[in-house]
């Protein structure tokens, strides 16, 4: 509504109706004009009274993404209203917005459902000819229903990087964080924690190593280190380091500063394969002092590799993801036999089976947990695409799942992680990015997404948690997933049935008019000097 400032007036002409000028949001034209031509006949030194209108509709009117009048983006109340002249935030595609996008309505919309499950095979259809009917569908088998049980809160000071759990120990889980910063958390006793101060910036990944009785982890870092470290006693050993001269004043930049992103361990050959900022694979022997066994430029120059990952059935099979919008698939074996690539475009040699374009770049390429015979991809385009067969891998994915997951600034990139407990390999878990209206909250839903048909099995959402999770682990034994969101841990389990309170009964059914918080949600912050500033707060408040 406009308000009006009035200075000394007597002028008629000066004046005018405020009901008019309030349905405009500014004075008409002809009372600009006779205010102008009052003024002139005044004279600067005139005491004449003229309103002046101040009006903040016109800034409401005006789109602050395509700059064009008569609409708004952004949030109305808990949901974000998309500007009607861009394609859709979710699908990319134009025509609607993301609140009448058909993959938000449905996300299986446009998958295509693999062969086992769906009849397209010549022996389904023989079978429905014969019965004169269709065959029955396995169904994910994963609860719908999950409420947060443990948290602990502010555990590191930063925001979570990467989680991994420990190979032995069910209720240990590890996470890193922005500042370099590696913690280890029980989460059955919450407030058991315990953090090392390991690296000097980002901890981008972390595997355990073989042969070490779950005591020997191995941590990546964007300060260009390698270091297996005891979980106990937290004294570490610098396995590689790309910058060894440190950061240097004058002469160290982006350019010629390398980083370490991707990373996983081969068990069978006992072998680290880390990817930097330039698009090489380090391969490392931790039983050896600092020996690198060779280094191998696999992507294109100048674009840091996302993801590694070794074929946990096959292990001379590794698949790689980078910010050069491919993914690609090598022989571990013919490593040694690729040359580095002096043009930049990466290595098309022996060791590369296949090269898997992507129309932007890629945050993760995953092999299916039990039987590696699957593939699946997170690119910031808002598709999870999945591979059902490697044999086929050189052809177009077998489906694209649309998610909401295009956001990286200020955030850890989002990463879709396979649940290893599912004996069917079809269950998959990814935060999202773009928020719902949970009865008046606007939350972001962590998603279970069926691999297979691209349905949605099952969102998590708890009111007391409002902030992403872009990070997320599955359990590889029970039915728990651990949640990084901002600087705290959640441990998600399922919910119980006779539980009336559960946090996201709700939300599983579809009615998001009522969301009730987790009936037993355990909590520890662990943020000391938070709480006793809170603390002195207190106190002084009391005195005064």
């Amino acid at each position: 509504m406009p308000r009006w400032v009035e200075h000394d007036s007597d002028d008629d002409a000066a004046s005018t109706s405020g009901e008019d000028e309030e349905e405009l949001g500014q004075a008409p034209p002809q009372l600009t004009a006779k205010r102008k031509a009052a003024s002139l006949e005044a004279g600067p030194s005139s005491n004449k009274k003229v309103k002046l209108s101040i009006s903040l509709s016109r800034a409401k009117q005006e789109c602050h993404v395509c700059g064009q009048k008569g609409h708004c983006a952004g949030f109305v109340g808990s949901v974000y209203q998309d500007c009607p002249n861009k394609p859709c935030y979710l699908c990319k595609q134009p025509g609607h917005t993301t609140m009448t996008c058909p993959y938000r309505i449905a996300s299986e919309h446009g998958c295509t459902q693999a062969a086992s499950i769906s009849g397209d095979t010549l022996l389904r259809a023989v079978q429905r000819r014969e019965l004169n009917g269709s065959t029955s569908r396995i169904p994910v088998q994963a609860p719908t229903q999950w409420q947060v049980d443990t948290a602990v809160l502010r555990l590191h000071s930063r925001r979570c990087t990467c989680l991994e759990f420990h190979p032995t120990r069910d209720n240990i889980v590890l996470s890193g964080d922005k500042k370099g910063q590696v913690a280890i958390w029980d989460h059955a006793k919450v407030y058991d924690r315990t953090v090392y101060n390991l690296n000097k910036a980002l901890t981008n990944n972390l595997r355990f190593l073989p042969g070490s009785d779950g005591m020997q982890c191995c941590s990546a870092s964007s300060d260009g280190t390698l270091k297996s470290f005891d979980i106990e006693s937290g004294c570490d050993m610098e396995l590689l380091n790309l910058n060894p001269d440190g950061w240097i004043e004058g002469k160290s930049n982006e350019r010629n500063w390398r980083m370490l992103y991707g990373m996983d361990v081969s068990w069978h050959r006992n072998l680290i394969l880390a990817g930097d900022s330039h698009g090489i694979i380090h391969a490392v022997d931790p039983r050896a002092n600092k020996a690198i066994v060779g280094n191998y430029q696999l992507h294109k120059k100048g674009n840091k590799v996302n993801s590694v990952h070794v074929n946990p059935v096959d292990s001379n099979l590794m698949v790689t993801s980078s910010n050069d919008w491919t993914v690609r698939l090598n022989d571990v074996r013919m490593l040694s036999a690729a040359a580095p690539d002096t043009k930049g475009k990466g290595v098309a040699g022996v060791s590369e089976l296949a090269c898997l374009d992507h129309p932007r770049l890629v945050n993760a390429a995953y092999f299916s947990p039990q039987s590696g015979s699957k593939l699946m991809s997170t690119c910031i385009d808002n598709r999870v695409r999945v591979w059902d067969y490697l044999h086929s891998i050189d052809k177009p994915c077998d489906r694209e799942i649309v998610h909401s997951h295009d956001f990286n600034r200020y955030l850890t990139p989002f990463r879709a992680e396979w649940d290893p407990k599912d004996p069917h390999e079809r269950l998959l878990v990814v935060g999202r990015y773009i928020s719902e209206d949970f009865g008046g909250v606007a939350l972001h839903p962590i998603d279970l997404l069926d691999a297979s048909t691209g349905k949605q099995v099952a969102q998590l959402t708890d009111p007391n948690l409002v902030t992403i999770c872009p990070v997320n682990k599955p359990h590889p034994r029970q039915d728990i997933i651990i949640s990084g969101s901002s600087r705290s841990l959640y441990a998600w389990k399922p919910a119980a049935r006779d539980n009336g309170g559960g946090a996201t009964s709700s939300a599983a059914s579809g009615d998001t008019s009522v969301l009730a918080g987790s009936a037993n949600y355990v909590f520890f912050d662990a943020d000391e000097a938070a709480n006793q500033k809170q603390q002195k707060k207190k106190g002084k408040g009391k005195q005064e």
